[in-house]
């Protein structure tokens, strides 16, 4: 018995490390190789791409730089001007919030309506889909020129059907300082509101149907069971819809920039092309700079005040 113990004991200790199995500190530093140069192409192009101009920018905001020429460091007298020395700024911030209360309004309600609409079992509920989600990949370019040929006050077919159905001559939709802005929002809402409404059917579909079924039971019609149980359930999806698109309308460029060019005056000039204004057409690199960051800060507050008013209306299952 103690000849087998000891043979047993001198073949373990004959059992050696061979090269071929790395040990568990060699292979955690070779999977932490492995997973950095995956990451990093990515990592590289985000530093370049995102945090160089970042800072790039907020630098430039603190110069004074005609693009052509030396930049001279002025501290933050462009945001003194911004603020207290340019009136133009003022009214586009009031154009950029007229665009934004418009185009969210309108986008959360007709993408939700056809969101439940679609969602209540009718037929061809798939091509609708297709068919609604279909502007939101078109390119903005493309859009923006189709409806201003839509929008034309003579020979548009917008006019062309008002004349025809109504009797009434229409309105110089692109041409009208009271209407550019509404011309403008419509089509952004045609443009936009799939993405929203996408959203929506995902998730009025992950809704369990007992739920609906012991709501019908209790003796709920339609609409409150829409207000009851559709709405609240689906009220994080809404919030989400409601950041992202309040976000992207802050930043809305190109409808006004290809329908109306920020006019008629400066009537659709919203906070996105004054900047590319000053920075592309007025050469004031610097200025453009401190447009850019107080865009940023002003995002940033609304969408802190977003989330701190969710917790009264949103419902987390």
């Amino acid at each position: 018995m103690a000849s087998t113990l000891s043979t047993d004991n001198n073949r373990r200790s004959s059992i050696k490390p061979t090269a071929s199995s790395p040990t568990p500190r060699r292979r955690k530093s070779g999977d932490r190789a492995a997973v950095l140069g995956f990451l990093a192409p990515n990592l590289a192009g985000f530093l370049l791409f995102t945090l160089v101009p970042i800072g790039a920018s907020l630098a430039l905001s603190l110069y004074e730089w005609p693009l052509i020429g030396e930049a001279t460091f002025s501290g933050f007298e462009n945001f003194v001007r911004l603020f207290t020395k340019d009136p133009v700024f003022w009214e586009v911030v009031g154009n950029t919030f007229y665009f934004v209360v418009g185009y969210v309004v309108l986008n959360l309600i007709v993408s939700l309506s056809l969101a439940v609409w679609l969602t209540s079992r009718i037929r061809f509920a798939g091509l609708f889909r297709f068919a609604f989600f279909l502007p939101v990949v078109a390119p903005m370019v493309a859009n923006a020129v189709v409806w201003r040929l839509l929008f034309t006050p003579d020979d548009g077919l917008i006019a062309w059907a008002t004349r025809t159905f109504t009797g009434l001559e229409a309105p110089n939709w692109l041409g009208s300082s009271e209407w550019a802005m509404p011309a403008v929002i419509i089509m952004s809402v045609w443009a936009g509101f799939g993405y929203n409404m996408i959203i929506f059917v995902a998730a009025i579909e992950s809704v369990p149907d007992s739920l609906y079924e012991a709501a019908a039971i209790d003796g709920a019609g339609w609409w409150r069971r829409l207000l009851g149980v559709t709405l609240p359930l689906i009220s994080p999806s809404m919030f989400f819809a409601t950041v992202m698109t309040v976000i992207s309308s802050l930043q809305v460029f190109a409808q006004p920039y290809i329908l109306t060019g920020g006019g008629p005056g400066s009537s659709t000039t919203t906070l996105v092309f004054y900047l590319y204004k000053q920075g592309f057409q007025g050469y004031e690199m610097g200025y453009a700079s401190s447009i850019a960051w107080s865009l940023f800060v002003l995002i940033m507050g609304i969408t802190f005040l977003q989330f701190r008013a969710q917790k009264r209306w949103v419902h987390y299952a």
